[in-house]
């Protein structure tokens, strides 16, 4: 603890007498300071014991001494001392009155005491109290570290609460709580996870103080442009010299600990990227053999393949063929972690990674050039994450479709079917076609069930089909335009019934000779003849592209 006045009265080689201000006693004095100034508050900081003679005061003025007591309680001073048998023989009344009256502790120094001798026990006292400190500070390093060696970072958590009584709690890169301690701080830790995301937007290192029921200190954690993780420390009060010691030494052994779990992820993803290598290969033995304990659970169940890209990535993408072999897809697999700062797929990599992790699950994540090409279990939390960020991405669209740069930032992403390691090649082919599905429909998710399940007119419903269509078609609308037949809904009707001349006509309500009139009429305007499957078929297709156009 800091020198406080009552330590300064019970000094026995100080001889102090209390005049005024007993309830104050236990004020902490950052300094004792002499000043025979009239009005020495601009010097003053704050915290200071004021030790005067009363050489340049008119001290036996009331109205004066009001004044100047005021204006030392108003700048913070901690107390006053008054030397007796220099200038006066006793304090003055008026200046003990004032004290009283601004509750200001005025403490009588006897002439035998000299100034500096009351410097020199509050220096000595806060130079014990800073030994102490750092004496403290020195034992929490040594036990946070050994609990962080022993227990992980939960350990170190526990041990940190105790030391500043108060709770703690560790959060990932996407401002989930990973662990409190204790654990009743759980509820508390979940309700920062919104100033948690707003610390993480700010480069690291970064810090910020949140009040509320309890005083809050968040710090991020890494060296990275990005924070790889966060911690929060609640407690009561401000942190003391000892407590602080404490908290930076656990934001070190936690950035240390972060550190190294991003080297261990780039081992990782060298190696994901290996098996994910061997399984489109159609090696998927030898998958599982280098897969070990690290992803051989993945490999275990069904799983599924996701295929990530950005908005811009994949507009580029759009001009080129489109053909290309799986194996050239994963020919040269990124090896260093992505930095996610302003990445989409970065962000993507973070939400799947963190889900897995929070559930235990095992999962593959490996850049792939300007793709991100993901394993994760069927029906488990890596996927679900996935699904809830791009539904997220979906509701904001409307709000930055305005900006002119919003779309370089979206995703688009394609899920395959659920498969196995030997299908492994056939899953990627499936996510990808799901991904040109999700770019064509300007989606940012689609699922390569909803293909099949679906039709496959959505997939038709593009600028160059349209225009097939309309081609098709113009010849026959500018007949009907002159109202010599309505060889259009004619047409529609005939294909509707598979070419059955009674029924198509019913449905139009004319004659079957009349209907087989307009057919011919429709054989000899488009110069094609409608005994050829093929010819039904794209004029069928024709009809339902304009059909859902709404022409």
């Amino acid at each position: 603890m800091p020198p406080t006045l009552a330590s300064l009265v019970h000094h026995s080689a100080l001889k102090l007498t209390v005049r005024a201000g007993e309830e104050r006693l236990d004020t902490p004095v950052r300094w004792a300071h002499a000043s025979e100034l009239a009005d020495p508050v601009p010097y003053m900081e704050g915290g200071e014991l004021l030790l005067i003679t009363a050489l340049k005061l008119d001290a036996d003025d009331p109205e004066a001494m009001r004044r100047y007591v005021k204006r030392l309680a108003g700048a913070g001073v901690a107390g006053l001392g008054f030397a007796v048998g220099v200038h006066y023989e006793e304090i003055p009344k008026a200046l003990v009155d004032a004290a009283q009256e601004e509750a200001l502790p005025l403490l009588e120094v006897p002439r035998r005491t000299p100034f500096l001798a009351i410097s020199k026990a509050v220096s000595a006292a806060i130079a014990a109290d800073q030994y102490r400190a750092v004496t403290a500070g020195f034992a929490a390093q040594r036990e946070l570290t050994r609990q962080a060696l022993n227990d992980g970072p939960e350990g170190l958590l526990a041990s940190l609460a105790g030391q500043v009584d108060g709770w703690a709690a560790l959060y990932d890169a996407s401002g989930a709580v990973v662990a409190t301690a204790p654990d009743w701080a759980g509820r508390r830790a979940a309700r920062l996870t919104p100033d948690v995301e707003r610390l993480r937007d700010r480069p690291a290192p970064a810090s910020s103080v949140v009040g509320g029921e309890d005083r809050v200190e968040l710090h991020s954690l890494g060296t990275g442009r990005r924070p790889r993780a966060a911690l929060a420390v609640g407690t009561a009060a401000a942190l003391g010299t000892a407590e602080r010691y404490a908290l930076h030494s656990a934001i070190a052994l936690l950035t240390l600990t972060t550190e190294r779990s991003r080297s261990l992820q780039a081992a990782e993803q060298r190696i994901g990227a290996a098996v994910l290598r061997m399984l489109l290969a159609g090696e998927s033995d030898h998958a599982r053999a280098v897969a070990g304990d690290l992803f051989g659970a993945l490999l275990d169940a069904p799983f599924r393949l996701i295929l990530a890209e950005s908005a811009s990535a994949s507009a580029a993408r759009a001009h080129a063929d489109g053909r290309t072999r799986v194996a050239a897809a994963v020919s040269s697999v990124a090896l260093a972690v992505p930095d996610t700062g302003g990445d989409p797929l970065g962000a993507l990599a973070e939400v799947v990674e963190s889900a897995a992790a929070r559930s235990g699950e095992a999962v593959l994540v490996v850049p792939d050039g300007d793709r991100l090409v993901v394993l994760a279990v069927d029906g488990g939390a890596a996927v679900a994450a996935c699904g809830e960020h791009a539904a997220a991405l979906e509701a904001v669209r409307a709000s930055v479709r305005e900006q002119a740069a919003a779309d370089e930032d979206e995703l688009v992403v394609g899920l395959s079917a659920p498969a196995g390691p030997i299908a492994a090649g056939a899953a990627y082919k499936q996510a990808e076609q799901a991904l040109s599905v999700a770019r064509r429909r300007g989606r940012f998710l689609v699922e390569h069930e909803e293909l099949a399940a679906g039709s496959v007119l959505p997939l038709l419903a593009d600028d160059a089909v349209r225009a097939f269509a309309d081609g098709l078609l113009r010849a026959l609308r500018e007949h009907d335009a002159t109202g010599r037949g309505d060889l259009v809904a004619s047409l529609r009707a005939w294909l509707s019934r598979h070419g059955q001349w009674d029924a198509a006509a019913a449905d139009l309500g004319v004659h079957r000779h009349t209907l087989r009139y307009r057919m011919r009429r429709v054989e000899e305007i488009l110069g094609r003849s409608l005994d050829d499957a093929d010819v039904r078929m794209e004029l069928w297709l024709a009809l339902k592209t304009t059909a859902a156009a709404g022409e």
